[in-house]
């Protein structure tokens, strides 16, 4: 099974869970955007459905933010490789002008199963926003309470709850086995209570 990180805008620096994660994760590919700073949606869903066609494997992709609404701007050839997605805080172009090119977001149903997981206090997505994307796109919906934009700045660096969400998506028992035998953090050992 292949894992896509597909960073949101600005990318997901050092020590955000989606870079420990594409350092962890057996059979992790990150999507590298040419332009973190000012995405073009043409741009930015080109470069990801390149990746995603690119895969042998089944699919499972890692989103946050930007990355969702990318990833929900997908082709249909493109969706159609993708077994799962874990889609997290995703953004509200409408609310910063540097992100309207992705506006409007697509509302219908995703092809694949999905969970998407937001916070009660994201700045960058109102959470009743983030739950008519959930319905809109057929997905499992997972609010957080005062989690931020569930990143560095409200953080989650680590955030074991996101490997088990990930686990139960990819439906792989070893997962957490897996990226805890690859992490040599401390916070390691509380996965499995996750």
């Amino acid at each position: 099974m292949r894992f896509l990180i597909v960073p949101g805008w600005r990318d997901s620096g050092p020590g955000h869970w989606q870079s420990l994660w594409a350092d962890r994760l057996a059979g992790a590919v990150r999507v590298q955007q040419d332009d973190w700073i000012t995405p073009s949606r043409q741009a930015w869903v080109a470069t990801l459905a390149h990746t995603l066609l690119q895969q042998d494997e089944p699919v499972v992709v890692v989103a946050h933010s930007l990355g969702c609404i990318a990833t929900a701007h997908l082709p249909p050839e493109a969706a159609a490789r993708i077994q799962g997605a874990l889609l997290v805080a995703p953004a509200d172009p409408e609310r910063l002008a540097i992100l309207s090119d992705f506006a409007p977001v697509p509302f219908q149903k995703l092809p694949y199963r999905s969970v998407l997981v937001a916070s009660s206090n994201d700045p960058y997505c109102p959470v009743r926003l983030a739950g008519a994307y959930a319905r809109a796109w057929g997905s499992e919906f997972v609010r957080l309470p005062d989690a931020g934009h569930i990143n560095i700045a409200s953080g989650h660096g680590e955030w074991p709850l996101g490997v088990a969400l990930l686990q139960s998506l990819a439906g792989d028992a070893s997962l957490t086995a897996s990226y805890q035998n690859s992490s040599t953090s401390s916070h390691s050992a509380s996965l499995e209570t996750a």
